[in-house]
């Protein structure tokens, strides 16, 4: 007995042992870049590669120039812009079909759900010269309303698929309950299920808002005008020249660019954990 006891103690002692080192790796892995990026950005000069250095006089002047010197404000609105009208596009769009896929059984239902899973295997490289030949016939290079569909287009067949996992979870006795009632298929919709799934909402929501941010190859290939940009391919110029690197000004940018992002983040991560571990129970 006495031995079962301390060979239970060992292995909890390792298993929190790993734990805790496997954490504090992680956490290494992801506050070094950052820690790199903030002290480059608050550089009083401008330098040739990031550098982790602390010791150097800091300030705000690289913020400045970003906002006096360059197009930085432009392609910040653009990017915002995109960002909001991609999540609101998607999240309405995928929700209805993840709502429509969960409760409806229609014809081709599961044929066009594994349709959804093939085009989502097409990565966007192969898809850039259609893209580029559809932006043509419809006269939409360099158009902000073109980008944000090809983003919505994009994200719509995985999402839809985590958003029909997370209406599964719903019961669908309470569907049954509000009908014997008098409710209407919108009234259950509106008032019934969709209450339930607003953590899932929270997760759709964030994910595409974080889309038009961190995406530059789409931008890069469909956004000619400088004013145009958005903020990854604006800031992608500040490095791109090895003769004259902006390493300062592209750290400062970079931090602004996390702000709206973290700020979503923090005000749905009590929804975000949630929505993403319960999407997938049910297929």
């Amino acid at each position: 007995m006495k031995a079962l006891m301390k060979n239970q103690k060992f292995t909890r002692f390792w298993n929190r042992f790993f734990t805790y080192a496997f954490l504090i790796l992680l956490s290494v892995i992801i506050l070094y870049p950052l820690l790199i990026t903030a002290s480059s950005a608050f550089r009083e000069s401008n330098i040739v590669s990031f550098q982790l250095d602390f010791h150097s006089h800091w300030t705000l002047d690289n913020f400045r120039q970003l906002f006096t010197q360059t197009l930085y404000p432009e392609w910040y609105k653009n990017t915002l812009i995109i960002a909001v009208a991609t999540m609101v596009l998607q999240v309405v769009i995928v929700t209805l079909a993840g709502y429509t896929y969960s409760r409806y059984r229609f014809k081709g239902r599961k044929y066009s759900l594994v349709f959804f899973l093939i085009i989502q295997m097409v990565p966007t490289m192969a898809a850039l010269t259609a893209f580029y030949v559809l932006a043509n016939i419809l006269d939409a290079l360099d158009t902000y309303w073109f980008l944000t569909l090809l983003y919505v287009g994009g994200g719509i067949p995985m999402n839809t698929w985590l958003m029909k996992g997370y209406f599964d979870t719903v019961p669908r006795d309470l569907d049954e309950s509000a009908r014997i009632d008098g409710a209407g298929h919108l009234r259950i919709f509106w008032q019934i299920v969709l209450p339930l799934v607003k953590p899932m909402l929270a997760v759709q929501a964030l994910w595409a808002f974080m889309g038009p941010f961190g995406d530059y190859l789409l931008a890069k290939f469909l956004l000619r005008t400088p004013e145009h940009l958005t903020v990854a391919v604006g800031l992608q110029q500040f490095i791109s020249n090895p003769t004259e690197q902006k390493v300062t000004l592209f750290a400062a940018g970079a931090i602004l660019a996390a702000l709206p992002i973290c700020i979503l983040f923090f005000f749905l991560q009590k929804n975000f954990v949630s929505g993403l571990t319960s999407g997938g129970t049910k297929g």
